[in-house]
């Protein structure tokens, strides 16, 4: 086993240019880094740039950027991956960077307006729940829900329910009115009955305020996902010994399995800060796993380009500190899980290539080519730990620059 400790950072939805079958998402053209890039003239990100993050998104668009963001290291080491699991989401991305693609696509609510949900489903949910109904609502945006139907919900006690584009199940309370507790619960029971439908999520969206002009959505989200179908790349560490630490959604979107120990921060800043007080105080090895999802809810979704370029130079300022605190055993990786070009109509993910930013001990500096899958990722992972390749996907990024 390597004597230092691999950490992977999923900057969530951070998509460098459509993949090839994207026309059949409706997703052609999309280009989440390239388009926020060229909407944002001062954009500079000398860091991700130093990594070779310019380089992978040339590689995958096919051009360079609209404009330098920076200057590329001569250490640097980069790839471009393609997604070949069905669906564009986090439960997805993140299953099969560790080594699990989703072959078989999520079921989907709302595709019916006027029947968004299964019959009998809402009724079951309450009962299960022992709640007194529902407010129903169809795919909708979650700001938008709380803004219309929070009054409703505090004054009649009933949680809104409703969904998007994404294989979820929302459900959204006031933290003091419902309580928070019983708003996880009611999401649990909602998880069993979600699972006949192949419902990736269900997401808890607790919500603050005094009134329709007030209402705000707090960090206490929480997902409840789908367990993963076979054994992950997490599974797989755990059982070879390798201590397999979290950081942010990650335990959410494995359904808390193959974790040692789980740090549910939100935020960028929380998420860094954990990362380094872990650094600080775990030295042996170890696979410590970080999303940071403000990219994707708080400016993908919102189609927010402007705010997505401040979380990327904020992103870019905090890492230059973070790389500072690596030890020379330990290895970097930087990815995506999936796209959310703030420029593209919608508000939903679109489906692209993702970077591939390699940084530390036993890295070969260049460009490693075009990755068919995201779980090349975790199989570069699993042979830093020289864990047998038996059962996992994808293929190792070798010590050897690929052409």
């Amino acid at each position: 086993m390597s004597a230092g400790r691999c950490i992977v950072l999923v900057m969530d939805s951070l998509g460098i240019g459509a993949a090839p079958d994207a026309a059949g998402y409706g997703d052609d053209g999309a280009d989440t880094l390239g388009h926020i890039v060229a909407e944002t003239r001062d954009l500079r990100l000398p860091v991700l740039a130093g990594l070779g993050l310019a380089r992978a998104a040339e590689a995958a668009r096919g051009q360079p950027l609209a404009h330098d963001i920076g200057d590329v290291n001569d250490n640097a080491a980069w790839a471009h991956a393609l997604p070949v699991g069905r669906p564009k989401g986090s439960t997805g991305g993140h299953w099969e960077i560790a080594g699990l693609p989703v072959h078989e696509d999520w079921g989907y609510f709302g595709r019916d307006s006027a029947d968004p949900y299964p019959a009998g489903l809402l009724e079951a949910l309450a009962g299960q729940a022992g709640i007194d109904g529902v407010i129903t609502v169809g795919r909708a945006s979650g700001t938008a829900v709380i803004a219309e139907h929070g009054e409703a919900h505090v004054q009649s006690g009933r949680p809104i329910v409703y969904t998007s584009a994404d294989s979820v199940l929302q459900i959204a309370a006031h933290e003091r009115v419902f309580g928070l507790a019983r708003l996880y619960a009611v999401c649990e029971a909602a998880r069993t009955l979600c699972d006949a439908y192949r419902i990736a999520r269900v997401i808890a969206r607790p919500f603050v305020g005094e009134g329709a002009g007030d209402f705000r959505r707090t960090d206490n989200r929480r997902d409840f996902a789908m367990p993963p179908s076979a054994a992950t790349l997490l599974d797989r560490l755990q059982a070879h010994g390798v201590p397999v630490i979290t950081f942010g959604k990650i335990g959410d979107l494995f359904a808390h399995r193959g974790i040692d120990t789980q740090h549910p921060a939100t935020g960028q800043e929380q998420v860094f800060d954990a990362l380094a007080d872990t650094l600080a105080n775990r030295p042996e090895p170890g696979f410590l796993f970080a999303n940071f999802c403000d990219f994707d809810s708080k400016y993908g979704h919102r189609r927010d380009v402007a705010g997505y370029a401040g979380e990327l130079v904020a992103f870019d300022a905090r890492l230059g500190r973070f790389l500072a605190e690596l030890s020379p055993n330990d290895r970097l990786i930087i990815t995506a899980d999936h796209g959310n070009d703030p420029t593209a109509p919608g508000s939903d993910h679109t489906r692209e290539c993702v970077p591939v930013l390699l940084h530390g001990a036993g890295v070969s500096p260049g460009n490693h080519g075009r990755r068919d899958g995201f779980a090349d990722v975790g199989a570069t992972v699993a042979a830093f730990f020289d864990l047998p390749a038996t059962g996992l996907t994808g293929r190792p990024i070798t010590y050897e620059t690929d052409s």
